[in-house]
């Protein structure tokens, strides 16, 4: 069994990783948690130490404890990872991955790919997290010509842009983003409404001879924003 104070971390994690409570939320107070856990003050006080310490939670001294504001992400459309994007705002990344398998291309996908129709392509699924709220929903092909190791790379510990970048050097890039409705499978992994307006950026990279990968990176509209520059 979990320790006391760990209990209350989990309880307050989940909340917040599932959009129940967001950003500016309050958190219920330490007298609502001690009762509630049959716990003491300094046990409910060290989960939300901790808590305030990875940056999930904020303390207001006379007002309470709240789900911490994440700072809305600003790309400067270069090819970035994530997990490096969100270190930077020294935050905490996770990331679940919901799929990462072989299976075979369909035509259109194919054509993306530079492949023949039906031949084999890597299929991962990912949800990114920054401390513990759920920021992108990453679905990429990716050629096993272009990145044979691929489907070996634990990907709770290097993102697939990181092992792409490594393994495929970027040498072409090509996106568009756009504004649409998540499907209902993106909204679940992303705990937000169905109606929430996303941003999403499609990106097909090449390395070489080869065009190593194509993605659809989904982002809830009220936690992202791109951002960039250009001269002519």
């Amino acid at each position: 069994m979990k320790p006391a104070y760990l209990q209350v971390k989990t309880f307050i994690q989940q909340h917040i990783s599932s959009g129940e409570w967001r950003p500016g939320d309050p958190v219920p107070s330490e007298a609502t948690l001690m009762q509630q856990f049959g716990i003491s003050r300094m046990t409910v006080n060290r989960a939300l130490r901790e808590l305030t310490a990875s940056g999930l939670v904020t303390r207001v001294q006379g007002s309470g404890t709240f789900v911490a504001e994440l700072h809305r992400i600003a790309s400067n459309l270069t090819i970035r990872d994530i997990q490096e994007e969100v270190l930077e705002r020294g935050h905490v990344h996770t990331a679940r991955v919901l799929l990462c398998h072989a299976e075979k291309a369909g035509a259109e996908l194919a054509r993306s790919l530079g492949l023949r129709s039906g031949a084999r392509v890597f299929h991962s699924v990912l949800v990114h997290l920054e401390n513990g709220v759920p920021i992108q929903f990453e679905d990429r092909y990716v050629n096993p010509a272009a990145a044979p190791h691929y489907l070996q790379t634990d990907f709770t510990q290097t993102t697939p842009t990181r092992h792409l970048l490594t393994e495929a050097p970027l040498t072409e890039a090509s996106y568009s983003i756009e504004a649409c409705l998540p499907t209902l499978e993106q909204a679940k992994h992303l705990g937000i409404g169905k109606q929430e307006p996303c941003l999403v950026q499609v990106r097909r990279t090449v390395s070489g001879a080869h065009v190593a990968s194509v993605v659809r990176l989904v982002y809830p509209g009220s936690r992202y924003s791109f951002a960039g520059s250009f001269q002519a």
